[in-house]
């Protein structure tokens, strides 16, 4: 790639099942100049997600040919918009390029957040990840202090924000489930949590019995199926779940999981399951700003993050997301 030109990917075909290196391909064309009232940016960080793998299967976010969408950490080269300087940094949507062309209402500016503070945490703890966390634990789980919590999927970027904001909010016994003895090993010893289990070790319902024996007040399940199903069964009466995700199901080669066998119990427990969509929530980033950046700053809350090098890797890192090899939000340096 040369100085006057950038490089997107293109996802060329739908997948069977799970995703392969040939469906995507990168593509060089000239740097765009900006238009009025653009600004063209120059790409920094970029996120890889779950989500990303849904997306592949119809044209709601990703179209065939196009250049995909993604969550992007981004500082501005030139501008012909008052509102977008050359070299502020800006969080944008329209990632999987070096480059990008964004008008103001396509672009947040980053506040200046002060030493401590990195730039992977904005795409990580104080992106849409942690914030995912925050509003499933605060806005519709409702943690109170000392409540006992599940976490599936806990050794991925929402799952780590969600048990290090849970220790912050006072939670009681913490519990989460992982995909290998690593990521267990991980939780238990660098996050926090009280207790894990490796899914793969037998019915995830008896794994968590066993590793919250008196039961949960809530849960934050981003898996579905089975785990859903566990959850439902470790909850106390009025226990809540928020539904974050359903990852178990995304490459699915006919139909979804049966749906949770006891799903009568959400009456017989007055148990309340709710899922949202982040971007609903927005309003909340102030608030994980509040709790959060302090102890950023002082050290005392780390990042967990897990950074591929080379903007050639996406796809790469994409993949491994979609394997486990990550532990905590999966980044990518361009």
């Amino acid at each position: 790639m040369t100085n006057d030109s950038m490089i997107t990917v293109r996802q060329t075909a739908r997948p069977a099942g799970f995703p392969t290196p040939d469906l995507f391909s990168f593509t060089e064309e000239p740097l765009p100049a900006p238009r009025p009232g653009t600004a063209l940016v120059e790409n920094l960080q970029l996120s890889v997600d779950p989500y990303h793998r849904e997306a592949m299967d119809t044209d709601e976010l990703w179209t065939l040919g196009a250049p995909m969408e993604g969550r992007a950490l981004g500082r501005v080269l030139d501008s012909r918009d008052p509102s977008l300087r050359p070299g502020d940094l800006v969080l944008h949507r329209k990632g999987w390029r070096t480059h990008a062309l964004v008008a103001p209402d396509e672009a947040r500016r980053v506040p200046d957040l002060g030493p401590g503070v990195p730039l992977a945490a904005h795409l990580s703890l104080l992106g849409g990840t942690g914030l995912s966390a925050y509003v499933g634990l605060t806005r519709i789980a409702r943690l109170q202090p000392g409540e006992d919590l599940f976490v599936s999927a806990a050794a991925g970027g929402v799952g780590t924000a969600a048990g290090r904001l849970a220790r912050l909010l006072g939670a009681g016994r913490l519990v989460g489930s992982a995909g290998s003895a690593r990521k267990v090993a991980y939780l238990t010893e660098e996050v926090g949590f009280d207790a894990a289990f490796d899914y793969h070790d037998g019915p995830v319902a008896e794994l968590l019995a066993k590793a919250a024996p008196d039961g949960l007040d809530a849960a934050l399940e981003g898996v579905g199926g089975e785990h859903l199903e566990a959850a439902i069964g470790a909850l106390r009466e009025y226990g809540r779940i928020a539904w974050v995700g359903a990852v178990g199901q995304y490459h699915a080669l006919s139909t979804p999981p049966p749906a949770p066998r006891n799903l009568f119990d959400l009456v017989g427990k007055s148990i309340r399951l709710e899922g949202f969509l982040v971007r609903n929530h927005t309003d909340a980033l102030e608030e994980l700003y509040d709790l959060a950046v302090p102890r950023l700053r002082d050290g005392s809350l780390p990042l967990d993050v897990t950074v591929t090098e080379g903007f050639g890797h996406v796809v790469d890192a994409f993949l491994g997301m979609l394997r486990g090899e990550n532990l905590g939000k999966a980044l990518v340096a361009v």
